[in-house]
Formats: structure tokens, sequence, C-alpha cells
């Protein structure tokens, strides 16, 4: 059995500290130790993009990160977006657009979008496109999904 590590941060807000496997997961970690559930895993090697969560302010994939690595760091998941308004303009176009279906890539998808909007505030198609290529969605055919991200953009600006 590893040795566990003793870890602080901050998620969501809230300062943690706990002791971790240095082999386990920030995602695991998040779901498992801290019940953060929005925190989604799908192919758990990086690509599919359902464990998006966001570390001093940028997004990261969750799984290919270990939870010992984030001492000092400050996370945040879909829930303490979501909590902190940061994300209505992105949920009320979604839901508005109908851009989503099953919801088990929303969360990382919403992450990564809000990322890409504070960045492009004006974005184009294509770029749009592009900034969501990491997030796989089987069930929406990304169309309703690009248009949501651009009216969030059209409504923030």
């Amino acid at each position: 059995m590893d040795d566990l590590v003793v870890v602080s941060m901050t998620v969501n807000g809230r300062a943690v500290r706990r002791a971790v496997s240095p082999r386990q997961s920030l995602a695991d970690f998040l779901r498992q130790d801290l019940g953060l559930t929005g925190t989604h895993l799908g192919c758990e090697h990086g690509v599919c993009g359902a464990c998006t969560i966001v570390v001093d302010g940028r997004i990261q994939r969750g799984c290919l990160s270990f939870a010992a690595q984030m001492e000092g760091h400050t996370v945040e998941t879909i829930e303490g977006a979501t909590a902190s308004g940061r994300l209505a303009a992105l949920q009320t176009a979604f839901r508005e657009r109908n851009a989503l279906q099953c919801g088990f890539c929303t969360p990382g998808i919403l992450l990564t979008a809000a990322e890409f909007l504070a960045d492009n505030p004006r974005p184009i198609r294509d770029a749009i496109r592009t900034a969501l290529s990491g997030n796989v969605c089987r069930c929406t055919g990304y169309h309703a999904i690009v248009d949501a991200v651009a009216s969030a953009a059209e409504a923030l600006s």
C-alpha cells in the first residue's frame, strides 16, 4: 500500500486538508473523497474532457492530475463554478439552445467554454469548435453546443 501524503488545497472556495494516496487522481479525489460528482470520469486518459476542472484559474484534466500535486493550489469544479454564478450565461444558453442531452459531457464543456469566452469574448464559430474539440459529446453532434456558446458570447458582450 502506498504511503499517504497530506495535501492542503482550496476546493470551490473551501480549505481542504486530507491524506491521499500519491497515485490517486484528482478526479477520483474530488468524486470519492469530497463527493463532488460533477467531475465525470470517461476515458481516464485525458482525451474525452469529462473530467475537466479548473486549477488556479485554468482548465485541466482531473484524471491526468494527482491529488497530491494540488498542494497549495485552488481547484474549482462545476459545482463551484455553478454556485458562483460564473456560468449563468452559458447555462441559460445551453438550455435555450437544447445544447445538452444526457449531460455527461456538459460540466467539462461548460468549464472549457467559460475559459474560452474569458479569453475570446467575440469568437467566430470555427474558433468555438476548435476550443471545444477536446470535449467529446456523443449525443448532440456539437451544432447546438456551438450555437449555445456563440449565444452566451453575445449575451456577455
